[in-house]
Parts: C-alpha cells; structure tokens; sequence
C-alpha cells in the first residue's frame, strides 16, 4: 500500500466540459469585457497553479509527518495532532478548488487543464466549506484509523489465551492453526473492536459526501470512480467486464478449494454447494488463502517453494530481507535507497507502543525521503511483500522531478501493480540466482507453483472488487447504515461465495474489520493492480525476450526491462494512464487475458478435478 497526504492524487480524465467550456464567438470585431478576460486568464491562471501547488505541497508535507508519527506511536495526543494536519489539508485544497472555479472557460494549455482537474479531485474525503463541519470530518479520519491501530483481541482459552493479538499478530495466529474453533474464536474476537466506528463512519460518509457534492459530484463514491480517465459510469462498467473475464477461472479454484475443506472440516462445517465459510480460508478476511496450501491435494506439491524456512535457517534478519528487496531495483538499474530512508523507516513491530502495522510505502517530503512501515515477520509472505512495498519507494522516486500535482502514478492500480510486477519475479529462477534455493524445480512441478499463486492472486480478485462495491452503494444511500452490516455480507457471498462462520446482525460492523475502510483508503486500485500486474510482466517479459511460461519469466537483473519500467515511472500523473500503459506493454487498454495465460495450465487442472470430483462450480 503507497500513503501520501496532500498532492498524491489518482489521475483521471480531461474532460473538458469539466474545465474548459467552448467560447461563444461574438459578431462583434472588438472583444468584450469578459473575452478580454478569457485572453489574460491563461497567465493569471499559470500564477494561480504556482502558488497553489506550492501551498499544496507544504501542507502535505506536514500532514505526511502527523501522520507518519501518529500511525508509529498511537495516542491521543499524535492523533490529535494527525488530525489537526489532515484538516490543514482539507481546508486548504477546498479553498484552492472554490478558487479555481474562476478559471472554468478559460483557453489553457493541456498541462493546466490536467492540474486544475487534478486538484478538483485531490481528496479521497472531500471536506465540506464549513469550518467546523472540515474539523469534524478530520477528527472523525484520525479516530477511526488510530482505533483500527489500537484493535486488538485477547482470547480466552486456546493455543492464544493470555497473548492481545493486533492485526500483525492475528494474521500470524491465522496461519499458524487449522483447528476451526480456534478459528472462528479468532475470527469474531477480530471483529469485536469494530463495531464502536459504526456511527462516527456514517457521519465521515454523510459529511464526506457535502464536500463531494460542493465540488458538483452527486456522492463521493462518483468522485472515486472519475479517478481513471473514462466517466464514472464507464469505470464500473469497465470493472465488471474486467471481473467477467476473470470470474471462470476464480469458480474453478473456489470449488476445488471447498472440496478440499469439506475433506478436512466435513460437510457439517463446510457446506459442499454452499459459500465457504471465511475462518476456514487461512486469512482473517479470507482474501489470501495461500495458507490453507497445505491442506489441498496438489501434484507436486512437496516441491512447492515456501520461503520461510529458508530465510529462517539462512538467519536472515529484517534488514536483510528489505536490503534483497533494494537490491532487486538496483540490479534493473535503479539508484540505491537514499540513507534516510534505513534512519527512518520502520521495519519490526515496537514492544513499547501501539501501531499501526499494516504494511505501507511513504513519501513523506515528495523528494527523497521515502520509507517503509512494516512489522517484518522472518516469513514468505513479509519478503514478498517488501518487494512490493518498495516498488512503491521506487516509483515515488522516479516520479520526483514532475510538479506536484503530476507526483502520483499514472493511476492508483499502477502504484499497487508495479511492487506486484517485481514480486511476480520471486521466480525459482530468481530465488536460485540469489542463493536462496540450489535447484530448480522441473515444468513437471508447475502447477504446485501456479496454485500457491493463485491462492494469494486469484483468491483476492472478488474482494478486491467488493469493498468499493459496498463503499459506492453507502456513499450513494442505496445502503444505509441500518444495513450496513447485511449488505456487506450479501456482497461477499455474491462475489467471494463465502459465509460467516456465525450468525452476524446489525450490531456489528465488520467492514471496519478491515483497514481500507476506516482509513478511506479507495480499493479498487487493488483490484485494478491484480489485473495490471499481470498485463506489466507479459509486456516486460516480451520485452525482453522470454520464451518460456510466463509464470517462469523473472525481470531480474535486466536493464533493458529496468529502462522500460522506469520511463513509465518518471511519467507520474502527467498523461492519462492509457498513455502510461502503452509505455511499459505497448496496450492501452486494460486486459485480463495476462491473467487467465499466467494460470492457463492451473485452470485445465482446476477443471478436470472438478468434474472428476464432481465437485459443483458456484454456491
């Protein structure tokens, strides 16, 4: 996950009819008053952008610095301070956008008409005019992430009884146990510090969607989806033709997925027709299930590389881990990491303070000051994941050199998939190159490595559809907070096919269970980045040259792929995303076939043991 207060903003279409309305021509020879004004607007207008982004980047910086203190050491005081930041922000870039309105018809040049519509679209929570209303939205902001960082569950009874388990902690517990009423223990326990956001979230919604509708947006939900150069209603459309040539290949690994639990669990507990119960999938919100690995029937499966026991008896520490993945960059032709950046970050889990340990890339300064927030676990999971962190570091640095409303990716999938790009290069091939592993497994062994794959990409693909799914329909009041809770779960059964493992009511408030919720993080990007990833590795891997299974093809140490990659980073936000896109895979359009040919040969297995089975695809 990429953070960035102030100008990080996602790209989105020039419209013009947004910026530029067309000037009535005049009978007249003498230009009016108003003309005479259109013709100085270019040059004052050019002033006006200077300055702004100049005011933009200072109070973002600030922010930046709030809330890099507020989200390592959470308490009353740094949160408050966090939100005195935020709202610094807030009121700032409202003030800029109502001023800019001015400039609406004027004869600008692309690069303005880009920047001013950026601006427009500068927040993710845009804050109402009123000052007391931008107060209470940036309070609200810092309450609900800091209590997320604070949410912890302390068992009972059970292997965890005695242990306060935060998030970092309760995914470890997740992996670690395949007893199903440790599960579902662990499970509801997660989700008990949730409920308590129910009510300041529906007012961050009600108050988020003023300022939304301030800037002539009907909800903030339409604010999110023009972030990706096409309508709004061209976006959705666009998700669900995305989600449409995704959707076999994701019923095929459910199925043998819960045909394979109802083995280990019986049909008692997993009904074999039904949704999945979502303790059972190895992850506390049943996005990732590659830790369920072990319980699914798989040729090849003993020759699977998991890492951990590798980094652990090769006593890797976690400054070893983040210095593999700094040098992955650099062997493509990337400059180190700066010095601050090792001063800075943070990289284990403090003993003596609540954080927040969901992993995350910043840039606190937009120029060289990036860094990484992690609780690094000596694991598999953590050392694919700093590579996808820095990925985020990386790009932020090649983008430095644009202005400051042009210091963002192309869109927000494009920030997630880059880091997926170098992680999708953790190939055997790679890993031998490294010293991590001595032999290479045969093509014979594949499909073991495409299911582990599939269970952490594949898996994720429904969920990192919904959330905004629910989110659009909250923003718009098609949900209301009476059914928050309902619909949330109605949601993942329709695309996830999973069920709680208990009955959930009204009274509670799951979604807030999960950290993009109260920290108004938009989704989609993660769903766009598991398309783009793929889509970024077949153009680098024809790029250079790969002949073999894509699934085998690693970027490592090629300068010709590294030279690609980075002329599409240094582009920042400053053309439409299609244009970035072409960049790196000479496409423009956005294309889940990469997907479906990374996985083709898991999907002809998938299928053939289903129907061996006899194992029902869908719920």
């Amino acid at each position: 996950m990429v953070r960035r207060l102030g100008c990080t903003i996602a790209i989105i279409l020039l419209f013009s009819t947004l910026i530029v309305a067309q000037t009535q021509s005049s009978s007249s020879t003498k230009p009016s008053a108003s003309a005479a004004a259109m013709q100085a607007a270019p040059a004052e207008a050019e002033t006006f952008m200077r300055a702004a982004e100049a005011r933009l980047d200072d109070v973002g910086v600030k922010a930046s610095r709030a809330s890099w203190v507020q989200s390592t050491y959470i308490t009353d005081d740094t949160e408050a301070l966090s939100a005195s930041a935020n709202e610094e922000v807030l009121a700032t870039t409202t003030e800029l956008v109502n001023e800019a309105k001015r400039f609406q018809g004027a004869r600008l040049s692309s690069v303005l008409q880009r920047k001013f519509l950026l601006l427009r679209l500068a927040l993710s929570a845009p804050a109402p005019n009123n000052p007391a209303e931008r107060k209470e939205l940036a309070q609200i902001g810092s309450w609900l992430e800091g209590t997320y960082g604070k949410g912890k569950y302390c068992p009972k009874t059970g292997p965890f009884a005695g242990k306060c388990l935060g998030q970092s902690e309760m995914e470890e517990a997740f992996a670690a146990t395949k007893d199903e009423a440790v599960l579902k223990d662990l499970w509801i326990g997660w989700r008990s510090f949730a409920p308590e956001m129910r009510q300041r979230y529906a007012r961050g919604v009600e108050l988020s969607n003023k300022g939304a509708q301030e800037l002539g947006f009907k909800d903030t939900g339409v604010l999110w989806r023009s972030n990706y150069d096409m309508p709004p209603e061209q976006f959705s459309a666009e998700l669900n033709r995305l989600w449409e040539q995704l959707r076999p290949l994701y019923l095929s690994l459910h199925a043998y997925v819960r045909s394979q639990l109802v083995k280990k669990y019986g049909p008692q507990v997993v009904p074999p027709n039904g949704p999945i119960p979502a303790h059972l999938l190895g992850n506390i919100w049943a996005q990732d299930w590659t830790n369920i690995y072990d319980l699914l029937e798989v040729p090849g499966k003993d020759s699977a590389i998991d890492l951990t026991p590798v980094l652990q008896q090769k006593k890797f520490t976690y400054l070893k881990m983040v210095k593999t993945g700094e040098n992955f960059f650099v062997s493509l032709g990337f400059d180190p990491l700066p010095k601050t950046f090792w001063e800075r970050s943070m990289f284990v889990l403090p003993r003596d303070r609540d954080v927040v340990c969901h992993a995350s890339a910043w840039d606190i300064d937009n120029k060289n000051d990036v860094r990484l927030k992690m609780c690094i676990q000596i694991r598999d999971e953590d050392f694919r994941t700093i590579h996808h962190e820095l990925g985020h570091n990386f790009y932020q640095m090649a983008y430095q050199n644009q202005p400051p409303l042009f210091q963002g990716s192309a869109n927000d999938g494009f920030h997630e998939a880059v880091g997926d790009t170098i992680a999708l290069s953790i190939t055997p091939e790679y890993l031998q190159e490294i010293g991590l592993i001595q032999q290479l497994p045969p093509p014979s062994k594949d499909l073991a490595l495409l299911m582990h794959k599939a269970l952490e990409k594949v898996a994720f693909l429904p969920f990192g559809l919904l959330i905004d799914q629910w989110r659009w329909d909250v923003f718009s009041g098609k949900i209301t907070p009476a059914d928050y809770n309902q619909a949330w779960w109605n949601l993942r059964e329709k695309y996830q096919g999973v069920a709680p493992p208990v009955a959930r009511s009204e009274n509670d408030f799951d979604p807030g269970a999960k950290y993009h919720v109260p920290a108004n993080v938009p989704y989609s990007r993660y769903f766009l980045a598991d398309v783009l990833q793929f889509q970024f590795q077949r153009g680098l891997c024809k790029t250079i040259g790969h002949l073999g299974p894509l699934h085998r093809c690693s970027i490592y140490n090629n300068k010709i792929a590294g030279e690609r990659l980075k002329m599409m980073l240094e582009m920042g936000a400053s053309r439409p995303w299609p244009e970035a896109l072409y960049a790196l895979t000479g496409e423009r359009q956005m294309d889940a076939t990469a997907i479906l040919d990374y996985f083709a040969p898991l999907k002809i297995w998938l299928d053939e043991q289903n129907a061996k089975n006899g194992a029902k695809v869908g719920w």
